[in-house]
């Protein structure tokens, strides 16, 4: 994928559900630890983005918390099972953000930018000034524009979707 330009040390926020893990069908939620599913390309792409370098971070909606689907703790082991997959392909995450609440009753939520500001406040070395967010749905894409990030889409738009400055089949 031919995708932005980075300098060495940026910020990449990534989805998770559907850019790093294949998606629960619709309506469930990635609640248990052997639920996770790396996709083909995905521990590599992060490892080149610590190669560059630049700052991976995952920004996730967790809405089956809101809905008790799943635990904090139950998330803590979903992502401590990702961490370990990717670390098995030589990658890494640098912090992982994630938004526990109901649609419409937070700031966090995917696309508001709550989750990329708390990253950037509490995780070392992450900014979001020249960034870029990698995501599958509008949302994603939508939260990076709010944000002035390069934004990638992971499939394809929709018509009434935001426009991603670049789409990629994976």
């Amino acid at each position: 994928m031919s995708g932005p330009r980075l300098a060495p040390g940026a910020t990449v926020f990534l989805d998770r559900d559907g850019t790093i893990n294949e998606s629960p069908p619709e309506g469930e939620y990635v609640a248990a630890p052997d639920e996770v599913r790396l996709l083909p390309g995905a521990a590599e792409a992060i490892r080149l983005l610590n190669q560059h370098p630049a700052k991976a971070v995952v920004v996730t909606n967790q809405r089956g918390i809101a809905l008790g689907r799943m635990t904090e703790s139950d998330l803590a082991a979903v992502h401590a099972r990702l961490e370990s997959e990717l670390a098995r392909s030589g990658a890494h995450l640098d912090g992982i953000v994630h938004c526990p609440h109901e649609a419409g009753t937070c700031d966090c939520r995917k696309p508001e930018t709550g989750m990329f500001e708390r990253a950037a406040d509490e995780i070392e070395g992450v900014s979001i000034e020249g960034g870029a967010m990698i995501g599958d749905t509008a949302r994603d894409v939508e939260a990076g524009k709010r944000l002035g990030l390069a934004t990638v889409r992971i499939g394809n738009s929709r018509p009434g979707d935001p426009r991603p400055d670049h789409e990629t089949g994976d």
